[in-house]
Order: structure tokens, then C-alpha cells, then sequence
């Protein structure tokens, strides 16, 4: 669907990056973590191509963005204003799935972290009694986002970033091979999550490949049209018969199974 909304508030989540909430109740009734949205910047309506975004959160009527300014899309988006008129189409893509056999672990890098964020919320809210872990990484701490957010939700968070300015110094891979072998000790299942630069993706969807658990990556294209026209978000993936075919991440993801994908 395409619907008209309405800015809510529009405020920092840190240098660089913002926190957009839009007033959107058909949207924000339908959306599952791990999907997407396009919109369209009201700055750059003359331009014919749509900007997507993970959905942060969906929650009582609105709906949530978390985006950095790293373009002409997002910079333009900057300048929107409370009570602005913006319009977004969606729900688009699959998700992840919302139940989770085992301890969920949500591996993310940078901005990564919007959809585990909503996948955390609706993960505690199915009663499984698992608690999700993340584990997020930056290059610096600046980009570790959202944290009092997720700790407010009761997650545990292990971080990571290059120049040790929080948490560990080095690959947020790095806590979650320790707790991949606790876990493993304790003979304990678990399910892996991630969203992120392709690094940390590829490293996930090996360790829940070579551990034999399920592992649901979110592949990060860029989506310009967000319904399978235009073929250029293609990702590789397996087909059970052995063969590969060209997935559009749009509509065949953006999250498949960490087995299906080819690097």
C-alpha cells in the first residue's frame, strides 16, 4: 500500500543519525521485523526513485526509522519537520521469523541494528521465554545505536568497535564466538539474527551454517524500486534441486536463510 504520513517527531539517535516516526496505523498494523519500507523523500518528490529504509519499529499506529545521513536521499530527509506529509509504500519483503527456537542471538553493524530492534520486541512479546542477546559493532562508539533501547527492553548487549572505545576492541564476531561456546558447552540451541555491512553477514551466516543452527540474514541492496522490477538488488541464492538462482532481495528477501546464500 502507499500511505499518506504524518511526522510525529523527528530527532538525533546519535552523530550522524536520525530517529523518524511516522504516523502511519495501516502500515504500521501490517509490517513484520526484517521488512522494509520506500519512501519518498518530500525534498526530492521530482525525482521518480523512492529511498528504502528497514523499519525500526511498528508500534501503536506509528512507525519508526532509523537512518544515517550518507546521501543526497538522506540529507534531504534531514529537513523534514513535524507535521510534514510523507508519503511510503509498503509493507515490502520478507522478514524474519518471529518465533525462535532457542536463545535468539541479533548480530548487528551500525544501523544494522533498526530491524533487531523490532525483531527483539515482538521476540519477547511471543512469551518463549528466551531472551534475545545482541551483539552490535561500530567503528567507533558513535555508531553503536540505540542501546538504551534495547536495555530497556531487557535485552543483554555485548558491543564491539574498531577503535575500542566501547566494548571490545575489534570484530563484534569476536563476543559472539564466546557466547557461541558457552553456548555450545552448554548444549544449548540457539537461532542466529543479523542485519549489516556484507563482512558481518558472510562471518554469521558461517558460523550458523558450520554449527548446524539456523542463521536469517538480511541482505543490505539497495532496493530502488522495493517490488521486483528492476532487478538490481540480486542476490545469489541455492534452490533445494542444487541450482543458483538470481533472488531479488525486494521480494525474495531481503532476510533468507544463511544455507541458501551464495558469497
Amino acid at each position: 500500500m502507499n500511505e499518506k504520513t504524518t511526522v510525529a517527531s523527528h530527532d538525533s539517535a546519535g552523530p550522524g543519525y536520525r530517529f523518524l516516526v511516522l504516523d502511519a496505523p495501516h502500515l504500521a498494523a501490517q509490517l513484520v521485523p526484517g521488512q522494509f519500507v520506500h519512501v519518498k523523500v518530500p525534498a526530492l518528490e521530482a525525482s521518480a526513485l523512492r529511498r528504502p529504509f528497514s523499519v525500526f519499529d511498528a508500534d501503536g499506529g506509528q512507525v519508526t526509522l532509523l537512518y544515517k545521513s550518507v546521501g543526497r536521499g538522506t540529507v534531504a530527509l534531514n529537513s523534514v519537520q513535524v507535521g510534514d506529509g510523507v508519503e511510503v509504500m509498503g509493507p515490502l519483503g520478507h522478514g524474519f521469523p518471529e518465533k525462535c527456537n532457542g536463545v535468539p542471538l541479533l548480530v548487528g553493524g551500525g544501523y544494522g541494528v533498526a530491524p533487531l530492534y523490532f525483531l527483539a520486541k515482538r521476540l519477547l512479546a511471543g512469551g518463549s521465554g528466551c531472551k534475545p542477546i545482541l551483539f552490535v559493532g561500530g567503528r567507533t562508539k558513535d555508531d553503536l545505536l540505540a542501546l538504551d533501547r534495547f536495555a530497556a527492553l531487557g535485552v543483554e548487549i555485548r558491543t564491539a568497535t574498531n577503535d575500542g572505545s566501547a566494548g571490545v576492541k575489534g570484530f563484534v564476531t569476536e563476543p559472539l564466538d564466546d557466547v557461541l561456546a558457552s553456548l555450545k558447552q552448554k548444549s544449548e540451541q540457539f537461532e542466529l539474527f543479523t542485519c549489516g555491512p556484507d563482512g558481518l553477514l558472510k562471518a554469521v551466516a558461517q558460523r550458523a551454517v558450520g554449527t548446524g543452527n539456523p542463521g536469517w540474514i538480511s541482505m543490505d541492496r539497495h532496493m530502488i524500486c522495493g517490488v521486483g522490477a528492476c532487478f538490481a538488488c540480486i542476490q545469489k541464492i541455492k534452490l533445494p534441486n542444487g541450482e543458483v538462482f538470481n533472488a531479488r532481495c525486494c521480494v525474495n528477501g531481503p532476510v533468507f536463510k544463511a544455507e541458501d546464500l551464495v558469497w
